[in-house]
């Protein structure tokens, strides 16, 4: 017999932090402004059910991550640095701690402690074509119920941002991706 949804999803608000955000910054997911009001209006709706993640650069940089921050050390900061503060509307969003992860994907064992093994995932924020769809694939293959907020989430540019809905709605019925209409009806 398959084992049952939770009956309570968590909303899990993916880096909404100033290096996503900046327009200046070389990592902008330039939608990201547009998604605000949506989290603002799924983080009311979820109320304690709510975690938020920043992606922080760790002290090491182990295999391929030395190759990465070569292409980009701009982002090579201590996770203290402000560039990876959250933005201020992340405030209201904030129920606990954030989880903060040097990895791309935040499913593991950090957030399994919080939200369970098999929990049933409402994911928003940035960028979908990298920490989302990461998250989103690692949390299916461990037996998450996963639904992608399409018009809460926004990607390194229009085009990227659909082909990760796209690709991401293939995982279906693991991986959903849908509307805040949809989520909130």
């Amino acid at each position: 017999m398959p084992e049952p949804r939770p009956d309570r999803p968590w909303l899990v608000i993916i880096d909404p932090q100033r290096i996503f955000a900046d327009p200046a910054s070389p990592w902008c997911a330039p939608g990201f402004g547009t998604i605000v009001g949506p989290v603002d209006r799924l983080a009311a709706a979820f109320g304690d059910q709510v975690l938020v993640t920043r992606w922080v650069p760790g002290a090491g940089h182990p295999g391929s991550w030395a190759d990465y921050f070569e292409r980009w050390p701009f982002a090579d900061r201590p996770g203290t640095d402000p560039y990876f503060d959250l933005i201020d509307a992340a405030a209201g969003w904030l129920r606990r701690p954030t989880l903060d992860v040097t990895t791309f994907g935040k499913w593991g064992d950090a957030m399994a402690g919080i939200v369970g093994r098999h929990p049933h995932l409402v994911l928003a924020g940035v960028a979908t074509d990298c920490c989302v769809i990461s998250t989103a694939l690692a949390a299916a293959d461990q037996g998450a119920w996963v639904d992608v907020v399409a018009d809460a989430c926004a990607g390194s540019d229009p085009g990227n941002h659909a082909a990760a809905c796209q690709v991401m709605d293939l995982y279906s019925p693991q991986i959903r991706v849908r509307t805040i209409d949809q989520i909130l009806s």
